[in-house]
């Protein structure tokens, strides 16, 4: 059974991932719009994984026979300069996840929560990758800065990118 701290926690975490995936369709709207459709696309896959994301949890406290309390999305930002500026918000947002994701780690162990820390253990690893893209980005943005050809070129590296369903719901699939 979960306590009432990680369940509210857990709940909090599912608006969360889903406000991240509406941050995320929000970056790729926005650089559809500017003619980046590459950088549309790799926002609107990051839209997708949140989402799963948050199936993910809504599945595991489902499975507990907890409750899942969906709570309004938040506003999100709608305009960004620059590429790079959105991969910068990016790699700020997702060290906010990580922050969040930690925190329910220390609230499972706390708990002695076996179950929640190990389900949690895939979120701690995906926080790695997730962190690590967006620095990666930022680099090759920040290299091509002021530079068509290069910008062209990325965009098209990045229209490449395909959704991938994660592992603790590809079972399900």
């Amino acid at each position: 059974m979960l306590s009432k701290q990680l369940h509210d926690a857990l709940n909090a975490q599912i608006n969360a991932e889903f406000w991240s995936a509406y941050l995320y369709l929000s970056m790729s709207m926005d650089a559809e719009a500017k003619g980046l459709k590459g950088v549309a696309n790799w926002f609107y896959i990051q839209f997708q994984e949140e989402q799963a994301h948050a199936r993910i949890f809504m599945n595991y406290l489902l499975s507990r026979g907890a409750e899942v309390k969906l709570a309004p999305i938040a506003e999100v930002r709608t305009s960004w300069d620059s590429p790079l500026q959105l991969f910068e918000e990016t790699l700020a947002h997702e060290q906010k996840v990580t922050a969040m994701i930690h925190n329910l780690a220390a609230i499972a162990a706390e708990d002695k929560d076996y179950a929640s820390s190990n389900m949690l253990v895939w979120f701690i690893d995906e926080q790695i990758e997730e962190e690590e893209n967006a620095r990666g980005m930022i680099s090759a943005f920040e290299a091509i800065e002021g530079n068509k050809f290069g910008l062209y070129m990325l965009d098209k590296e990045l229209a490449a990118r395909t959704y991938t369903v994660p592992s603790p719901l590809a079972k399900n699939e």
